[in-house]
């Protein structure tokens, strides 16, 4: 995990974004304008956490709120263009290298890899729930 966050975070470099203020950026890519709970939901960490990641994507424009008709203490956040271009941007980019170090495996590997990587992932919530 600290190998793929700091590939991750090297990808970054010169676009002012930190890994944190990235993952709000997806989130918001994917499933459109959200909520800082349903943020939090999506990204399976603490409401308060998520609200320090979406105050620093705030400060630097690359998302904006606007009110919540269904709460009012809980405002809707959507990317900005320039939050919207940066992303994609990103995305693209992560991909083409996901592509170029994965070459040499083909999708049955791939495949069973996700799957063994889904199951430990399930595995390990379910041990935390355990103990939490």
């Amino acid at each position: 995990m600290q190998a793929a966050e700091a590939c991750v975070e090297a990808g970054l470099k010169g676009t002012g974004l930190t890994v944190r203020m990235r993952a709000v950026l997806e989130i918001l890519h994917t499933y459109g304008d959200l909520s800082v709970p349903e943020i939090a939901a999506k990204l399976e960490i603490n409401r308060q956490y998520v609200q320090l990641m979406v105050n620093e994507t705030l400060a630097t424009g690359v998302t904006e709120q606007r009110p919540n008709p269904r709460h009012k203490r809980s405002p809707i956040l959507m990317l900005t263009d320039e939050g919207r271009r940066l992303i994609e941007d990103i995305i693209a980019r992560e991909l083409a290298l996901m592509e170029e170090i994965g070459a040499d495996f083909d999708s049955e590997e791939i495949s069973i890899a996700m799957k063994v990587v889904l199951a430990l992932t399930e595995r390990l919530k379910e041990r935390a729930g355990e103990n939490g």
